[in-house]
């Protein structure tokens, strides 16, 4: 189940309104950046980024240093390997990318707790079993409008939050925002417990207006979901007609494990800072490198 990479042809066709001629003048910008992965990053890549910067090549340029910056920084975004961690996380949290769009045309991640077990959640683990999914679905689905996460806190009880890490959440809140390569349209947390003002409390020091803005909180009984992505794409636990959550569970290990080609070549894309063009020596802030550049804020 190796996952095959989008084809550049269909790229192109998906959106006429980026040009090979836009994509050579990316790449040849690229290789003009010594500290940057260059020959390892691929044309869908770039493509990636100038789309979700909706084709804006100084924006686009910002947001790769950016993101190939943060993915040399953080360990959750390295030493990728479907080891025992990875699959306890999985049979504790379910992950599971829903087989339609929603009614706007967003891909869908619905995530919830497998195990209600706050022994078993490692929220660092839970972050790096979310990126490695997500890597890996967009190498094969390519661009797309944007994208909805759908938080079911069903399960979840305060425990689970006391084990949130702030570390954690900070640098993957930063990365969602500033510079990963899929705009986030909504966000939606379903079955809000009493404690959710909480929650809430913990994340919005974290979280800029553009995506404060798209968080919809749904208390317990409320089906409005409903409206925005049809009930029957969700797991049959749910009333829907995706598959369970077990089922879907051992989908996804294997799918991650029978991919590990793809992380290797993934854990080449990385930052050399010694070859910044600058001072040298010097790794990036991640709260103010080309802060200027907002990726969530373009109109």
């Amino acid at each position: 189940m190796a996952v095959n990479p989008i084809s550049l042809e269909l790229e192109y066709e998906k959106n006429p309104n980026i040009s090979r001629e836009d994509i050579k003048v990316f790449r040849d910008w690229l290789m003009t950046q010594p500290h940057l992965p260059g020959k390892f990053i691929t044309d869908l890549d770039l493509i990636l980024a100038y789309h979700c910067c909706d084709r804006s090549l100084a924006v686009a340029q910002s947001v790769l240093d950016l993101h190939y910056t943060q993915r040399s920084l953080h360990s959750f975004l390295n030493e990728r390997v479907v080891d025992r961690n990875i699959e306890m996380c999985l049979n504790t949290v379910l992950f599971a990318l829903l087989p339609e769009y929603d009614v706007d045309g967003n891909n869908v991640l619905y995530v919830r707790l497998n195990d209600p077990d706050p022994k078993k959640f490692v929220f660092f683990d839970s972050v790096k079993t979310f990126m490695m999914i997500f890597d890996l679905y967009q190498c094969g689905a390519g661009t797309c409008l944007g994208g909805r996460l759908i938080i079911d806190m069903d399960a979840a009880t305060f425990s689970h939050v006391t084990k949130i890490e702030i570390t954690t959440l900070k640098h993957i809140l930063y990365f969602i925002q500033e510079c990963m390569l899929i705009k986030i349209n909504g966000v939606n947390f379903l079955n809000a417990p009493y404690f959710m003002d909480k929650v809430m409390m913990l994340i919005r020091p974290f979280l800029k207006k553009a995506l404060l803005d798209i968080i919809n909180i749904h208390p317990v009984g409320d089906t409005s979901i409903f409206d925005i992505v049809p009930k029957r794409l969700f797991p049959k636990e749910c009333g829907g007609e995706f598959m369970d959550f077990k089922s879907n569970t051992a989908y996804v290990i294997h799918r991650l494990k029978s991919n590990s080609a793809f992380f290797d070549e993934e854990a080449k894309k990385r930052v050399q800072e010694s070859l910044r063009p600058g001072e040298k020596g010097v790794t990036a802030d991640i709260y103010s490198i080309q802060g200027s550049f907002k990726k969530l804020d373009i109109d």
